[in-house]
């Protein structure tokens, strides 16, 4: 079921029209009896479900704790992967 109302009428009654509205109904607004805009309830919206990555499981403390073996602490610290003996930084090798 559809209305029109004026606009004079829809600033007066704003707060009942969208009652209305919210009711499901559906209300023209129009100027000088030209429709110009029309009220329409907006459709229901479903709540965000919360824990869709529930099911990923974090990685063992052994991954994130244990020490990093010899070779791979040696490239981080920018050393020859093959040298163990090379400088660790720039500045011994220039001593």
């Amino acid at each position: 079921m559809t209305e029109t109302v004026n606009i004079y009428a829809a600033k007066t009654n704003l707060s009942r029209l969208i009652d209305r509205v919210a009711a499901g109904e559906e209300i023209v607004i129009a100027r000088a009896g030209k429709p110009v805009a029309k009220l329409v309830p907006l459709p229901a919206t479903t709540p965000r479900r919360l824990g869709l990555w529930s099911h990923i499981r974090p990685p063992p403390d052994s991954v994130v704790f244990d020490p990093l073996p010899e070779e791979e602490l040696r490239l981080w610290e920018g050393e020859s992967p093959n040298d163990p003996e090379a400088p660790r930084d720039q500045s011994e090798a220039i001593k």
